[in-house]
């Protein structure tokens, strides 16, 4: 599945507007929480699980082969990748990377952090997809925004992530404050997401080489460093050091948006 997103999401960028984007987006969505639903009520054992995590290969694989008949983007020889370039703006990938981190605690550990705070089990499952409808909403209604600064985008969901784990922090045992923390998820990943892959597209002439490198710095390596440090660091402290490393992707984002322009004045001389 991680080796097919990149090709996904390149020809989808081709294909579709900014606006149009989001509302085929939200479908992932709403499949995560239908297969959530539906395997919560049927798995029973190992050997189920095993029978449609092969269903589910078996029909990407068939809707796999079908989308490459779409892919027209050029993309012939190996030197269109030789020019492709991290250092050229290491700021970027730095933040997207510690944007991700950032993640690493309420992936893995919000369940544990809120019932440990004293909500209930099922509370939180009501928050984890109160969480996802919110995502969902701003997918099917972003498209306008897009059509603004993507740069301004991304640093305004990044700052508005570093709140949202520093309220989470602040307020743990409050249903109501955590909720309203939830709602900031159609910021933090929906919003966010679509204007990171939007600007990637629009900063690299190759395409699928850059959604790759987004995948694995961001998804890849961003979320594994996430998963063990939050497991590290893991105890009352745990969302105010998410909330100090999701501000510093702010701040690594304001110096990538100086050096881009600095960059831009280099190559009109």
């Amino acid at each position: 599945m991680g080796i097919s997103l990149p090709y996904v999401e390149t020809i989808a960028l081709a294909k579709l507007s900014k606006q149009h984007y989001g509302k085929v987006r939200l479908w992932g969505s709403l499949g995560f929480m239908g297969i959530a639903l539906w395997l919560g009520k049927v798995l029973t054992s190992p050997h189920e699980a095993l029978y449609y995590l092969s269903a589910t290969a078996l029909l990407t694989l068939l809707f796999g082969s079908v989308l490459t008949r779409y892919d027209t983007i050029a993309h012939n020889t190996a030197q269109d990748d030789a020019s492709f370039s991290l250092s050229k703006y290491w700021a970027f990938w730095t933040s997207i990377f510690l944007m991700q981190v950032g993640f690493g605690g309420f992936y893995n550990f919000f369940t544990i952090y809120e019932t440990s705070h004293g909500v209930s089990l099922e509370i939180t499952s009501w928050m984890w997809s109160f969480g996802v409808f919110c995502e969902i909403f701003m997918l099917y209604f972003q498209g306008p925004l897009l059509q603004r600064n993507l740069l301004n985008i991304l640093q305004f969901a990044t700052f508005i992530t570093a709140l949202r784990w520093l309220v989470l922090y602040l307020y743990p045992e409050s249903v109501t404050i955590t909720f309203a923390t939830q709602s900031l998820h159609a910021i933090s990943f929906a919003l966010y997401h679509t204007a990171a892959i939007t600007y990637v597209f629009s900063l690299y002439t190759q395409k699928k080489l850059a959604q790759q490198f987004f995948l694995g710095i961001a998804f890849g390596l961003g979320g594994s460093v996430g998963a063990l440090l939050s497991g590290q660091v893991y105890g009352e402290y745990l969302f105010l050091i998410e909330s100090f490393i999701t501000f510093s992707a702010f701040f690594v984002l304001l110096i990538h948006q100086r050096r881009k322009i600095h960059i831009q004045e280099e190559d009109t001389l």
